[in-house]
């Protein structure tokens, strides 16, 4: 296993100790590592980078920093150390729970990865390709793609989603069911420490066992261990011939027993749910027409995708399928992007309707629709809610509207329990961050938080790393 690199040595005219509260000294002594356009110290102009998309988490941080390589990121985190700055890493800050954005404090340095978006060349011998953390997921496709090959995972938001965001949150998205999460298409990761020291693992070999697996324990820390700065990812063929299809059903129980059916299909790439609620949201709000006749209270996007026309044997199952009530089919992409933003549009449409409060679980597939069921009655009319999400992995996006502030910690509560209760994870796909660190206990024991803790400890033993992401502060925990 490769040694920590060493950061080349500081300047010793350009630096000299920083005291946490002389703003404008490390705002000097970052700039002379990024350029003074890459420190933001303007309220303005730090603006975007302090309020996530949702609009519901928002801070207010010390300064920003854009670095724009691997070496100016570990002179970058050797300086905020040294001055006993917080560092909130952050990536294209799509996530859902305050995990890229500072707190209110104003003591958080934002460090933004977005200028680290070099996509090296495809290695087709390996499947491999080496990638910047701030590149976007679609650039990534649109690079890889012209050679043959693809990227296992896919978001709607992959026009602004990086892929280090991706990584530092174990990213699911739509095609888990073939290809699983981000982590199962991460062979190697070059990251900084906190004290600027670079780990390179970015070899990726497909049989190395000397040692712990820190390309493993890095994705899915959201920026508490280290910073990630390149990738090398695993790439799947790009499947030539695709069809999509879109089930009407008469409830989500249905729903699962197509898709019992359909993991019979080897060609099976996506399974996206949502209901009845949801699609009048985004008719309403994306201007689409609707896609039957007669509305239906659940529906089913599936994607097949193979060397060969897959469409013959998804109809096959479909028409042996009694539950589908109808079905609309896309083979041509024009048809198959139409059928997709009837899934792909829900957030946009609910975050038109208002600012949600959006809650990431997951439930073992069974219990999907008694948990959809029984929201309403957790809920008690203190919100609205619209789920949708990832079928196949019991992955359910429940967006809640109208919740007054005074109720939105005993909601979030409440809908936590019931999935703890019901075996299943507080979340899925977008991490724990800051709004979920006080529930981790519900599904995680406290072995699991007591050896999490140590290991936060030996990567950043003075907790600088997103300091409020992930694990629950001291206090968070006494008040249970």
């Amino acid at each position: 296993m490769s040694e920590p690199q060493s950061p080349p040595p500081l300047d010793p005219e350009m630096f000299d100790p920083v005291e946490p509260a002389d703003r404008d000294r490390l705002a000097r002594h970052l700039a002379a590592v990024v350029g003074d356009a890459h420190v933001l110290t303007d309220p303005a102009l730090r603006a975007s980078y302090e309020t996530d998309f949702t609009g519901r988490h928002t801070g207010r941080s010390r300064l920003v920093v854009r670095p724009a390589d691997t070496a100016q990121v570990a002179r970058t985190l050797r300086l905020c150390r040294d001055a006993g700055a917080p560092i909130v890493p952050q990536g294209g800050n799509t996530g859902l729970v305050g995990g890229g954005v500072p707190t209110g404090a104003g003591t958080e340095v934002v460090l933004s990865l977005r200028r680290l978006n070099a996509l090296g060349p495809v290695d087709a011998d390996a499947r491999r390709v080496t990638v910047g953390a701030g590149a976007a997921l679609a650039e990534l496709q649109r690079h890889v793609r012209p050679h043959g090959w693809d990227f296992g995972v896919d978001l709607a938001s992959r026009d602004s989603a990086t892929l280090g965001g991706m990584i530092a949150t174990n990213a699911g998205g739509e095609r888990v069911v073939r290809h699983g999460t981000t982590r199962a298409n991460v062979a190697g990761i070059e990251a900084v420490l906190v004290d600027g020291s670079v780990l390179d693992r970015l070899a990726g070999l497909p049989k190395d066992n000397t040692g712990y697996d820190l390309t493993g324990l890095l994705v899915g820390s959201e920026g508490t261990l280290a910073v990630i700065t390149r990738a090398r990812l695993r790439l799947v063929p790009e499947l030539p011939e695709r069809v999509t299809a879109l089930l009407a059903l008469d409830s989500l129980a249905a729903a699962v027993g197509v898709l019992t059916a359909l993991r019979r299909l080897e060609s099976l790439e996506l399974a996206e749910f949502f209901t009845a609620d949801g699609l009048a949201l985004v008719l309403k709000h994306a201007r689409l027409p609707g896609p039957f006749r007669t509305a239906y209270p659940a529906y089913l996007l599936v994607e097949c995708a193979a060397r060969h026309d897959p469409a013959e044997e998804l109809a096959v199952l479909l028409e042996e399928a009694a539950e589908v009530r109808d079905v609309a089919v896309g083979r041509q992409a024009s048809d198959r992007r139409r059928l997709a933003a009837y899934r792909e549009r829900h957030t946009e449409s609910v975050n038109a309707e208002g600012i949600p409060l959006k809650l990431d679980v997951t439930v073992p597939l069974a219990d999907l629709p008694r948990f959809v069921a029984d929201l309403p009655g957790l809920l008690a009319g203190r919100a609205r809610p619209y789920v949708f999400g990832h079928l196949a992995e019991g992955n359910v996006h429940v967006n809640l509207l109208d919740v007054a502030p005074d109720d939105e910690e005993p909601v979030t509560e409440a809908v936590l329990r019931r999935v703890a209760e019901a075996g299943g994870s507080i979340s899925a796909e977008h991490g724990i961050g800051r709004a979920k660190s006080r529930y981790l206990h519900l599904t995680r024991s406290a072995t699991d938080i007591a050896v999490m803790r140590s290991v936060k400890a030996a990567f950043d033993p003075d907790r600088l790393l997103n300091p409020h992401a992930l694990l629950p502060l001291p206090w968070e925990e006494a008040g249970r």
